[in-house]
């Protein structure tokens, strides 16, 4: 691993950790083990950092997403895989996810580019999974439902869940794996 991705595996670990207010250069050169001044020549400053690291996360994430729903033989199978994995990277000590939990683009970030860039990147999420439930809809495993809203309510369950489950003590032994039977039963629910 290179200084400048020690860097950037400090980086995410302490954005997840303490959000973007409370990680500073000099935390982050501590946890990578390398000078202060490293940072600001590979990355220029604390937010150019945070957006590469929210950025680097969020891509990960998109490409896993992509890779479940691929295997997906149904469009509501694939809104299960997509739930599976976007569970179970949350969850994934190698992806740094709480970067993206404790750092949204609609919170730490000023407007501008870098907030500009994240929100660009986090609609890649909704809208695979639209897609996902377009699918569904077209092959008939889903009812007629309203394709955005149903995607918004199946992320609003996901994002809930991982909040409940990385931030809170309230978190049910099971409860990722009962939001994804939760999803599928509603989803799957013809009285709706």
């Amino acid at each position: 691993m290179t200084k400048k991705d020690m860097v950037l595996k400090a980086a995410k670990e302490l954005f997840g950790e303490y959000g973007y207010n409370d990680t500073t250069f000099k935390k982050i050169a501590d946890r990578a083990g390398v000078a202060v001044g490293l940072l600001s020549h590979h990355y220029g400053s604390k937010e150019k950092l945070f957006r590469v690291a929210g950025l680097d996360v969020t891509e990960r994430l998109v490409n896993v997403l992509q890779g479940e729903v691929a295997a997906a033989e149904s469009g509501l199978e694939a809104v299960c895989f997509f739930s599976e994995g976007y569970l179970k990277f949350s969850v994934d000590p190698n992806e740094d996810f709480l970067v993206l939990v404790r750092c949204s683009p609609f919170s730490d970030l000023k407007m501008g580019n870098d907030r500009d860039a994240m929100v660009q990147k986090f609609a890649q999420i909704p809208a695979l999974l639209e897609t996902c439930v377009a699918r569904g809809v077209r092959d008939g495993s889903l009812p007629d439902f309203p394709v955005s809203e149903t995607a918004s309510i199946v992320l609003c369950n996901l994002v809930g869940a991982v909040r409940t489950k990385l931030l809170s003590p309230y978190s049910p032994p099971n409860l990722y794996g009962g939001i994804v039977k939760f999803i599928r039963r509603s989803l799957t629910n013809r009285n709706s």
